[in-house]
Parts: structure tokens; C-alpha cells; sequence
């Protein structure tokens, strides 16, 4: 699911124009349940055959001040804030020091990890007269990609699977009530008909003979 998701955004990259540093953005995810893990994904492409080194800081503002929680120079991760000590998963660019996918993920989200989410890329061109140092902000939401995406969270499954046992027994409850009910009429016309046939029985009974009636032989 991972890698499927990841190679659709490299595709949306691909079918981009180039730009000058920053050249797109795409939706992370919008919605997080609790206790599950949340995708944010952050883009930064160039040129290919301009050659780079980028580093990616993750930063989070939930009542009014940012801390950074995530920073990756590649090879190496790690995670800035202790709240999201071992919840933080690199998924981005891997294998290069030139990233341009800066995802992370966001592994048992609890509803503290509500608030705006946004990512730096602190990127070095390596030009042929000189280098060049760029810094390139992404801050992303579902309407508009130049601004803050704010995390969602649903509620907990837990009481959704709750929800959905009940309903699931009411739903038994209801069809053991519709049998009963349609096998006591089935056995009601059962009774009626088995009934209807002994009445036309006795009637259609032909009288038995006598030779004899009070011991007087009729002739």
C-alpha cells in the first residue's frame, strides 16, 4: 500500500514542469485514526542533472508554538521531540543524499498529535562555478497546497467495531423474531389444511350396509 502510494507521487513528480528549487507539492493524508499510523508527505524537486545534497525538517505547531520534531540528512534520522520518540518513520526519499520526497510517518497517533504540520528542505546545488543554498518551506492542506495542513482525527475504531457488534446482534434478535413468527404461521396453515381434509373425509365417508337391522332380515 506503501510503495503504491509512493509511486504515485513520484508519477505526479515526473508530470510536473521543472522549476526553479520548489517545483510541487502534493496532499498528504487528511485523516488519522487514533492509535493508527498517518502519512505526511513533502516534495521538493529540481532538475535532474543539476546535482544536490538536501536535508528535511518536520515541524509542528499545535496551540501557537512550532518545534521541530523530525529531521533526516541522509542516511540518518531523527526524531527532535520527545512526544513523538519512536512514532516518527522516515518513508522518503531513500538511497541518495538528494531527497526530494521528505514523508514521514506518524505511527500511533493519539488526538495530542492534532495542530499544523510542515516541512523545511535546506538543499545545496552544486553548480559548476558555485554552489547555491536553497531553502524551500512546504506547508500543505486539502485546499489549498501553499498553506498548513491541519491533522484530523476520527475516532477511536475501537467504538466503531463496538457500534457494529450491537448492530450486528440487534440485526440477529430481529431475524429470530421474523422465523419464529413465520414458522408459527407456517405451522398454524399446516394445522388449518390438515383440518379442512378430515372435515371433507367424514363428509365425502360413504354410510356402511347392514343385512340386518334390530335382527329383522330385510328383503
Amino acid at each position: 500500500m506503501i510503495q503504491q502510494l509512493l509511486s504515485s507521487l513520484l508519477v505526479f513528480v515526473l508530470r510536473v514542469p521543472h522549476c526553479h528549487g520548489g517545483c510541487a507539492e502534493v496532499d498528504s493524508m487528511t485523516e488519522a485514526v487514533a492509535g493508527e499510523s498517518f502519512l505526511m508527505v513533502c516534495i521538493s524537486c529540481k532538475r535532474e542533472e543539476v546535482q544536490a545534497h538536501a536535508k528535511v525538517d518536520w515541524h509542528f505547531r499545535a496551540t501557537g508554538e512550532e518545534d521541530y520534531i523530525f529531521h533526516y540528512d541522509h542516511p540518518h534520522p531523527n526524531t527532535l521531540h520527545e512526544d513523538f520518540n519512536d512514532r516518527l518513520e522516515w518513508q522518503g526519499t531513500m538511497g541518495s543524499k538528494d531527497v526530494q520526497i521528505g514523508a514521514v510517518f506518524i505511527h500511533n497517533v493519539t488526538f495530542k498529535d492534532t495542530g499544523t504540520y510542515g516541512c523545511t528542505f535546506q538543499r545545496t546545488l552544486f553548480l559548476p562555478l558555485d554552489n547555491e543554498y536553497i531553502t524551500v518551506e512546504k506547508e500543505v492542506d486539502t485546499h489549498d497546497l501553499c498553506k498548513a495542513l491541519p491533522l484530523l482525527l476520527l475516532a477511536n475504531r475501537e467504538l466503531l467495531s463496538v457500534v457494529s457488534e450491537i448492530m450486528m446482534y440487534v440485526l440477529i434478535v430481529v431475524l429470530i423474531h421474523c422465523y419464529k413468527k413465520i414458522w408459527a404461521e407456517h405451522k398454524a396453515r399446516d394445522a388449518h389444511k390438515a383440518l379442512r381434509a378430515q372435515k371433507r373425509a367424514l363428509i365425502n365417508q360413504p354410510l356402511d350396509s347392514k343385512d340386518n337391522c334390530d335382527g329383522v332380515l330385510l328383503e
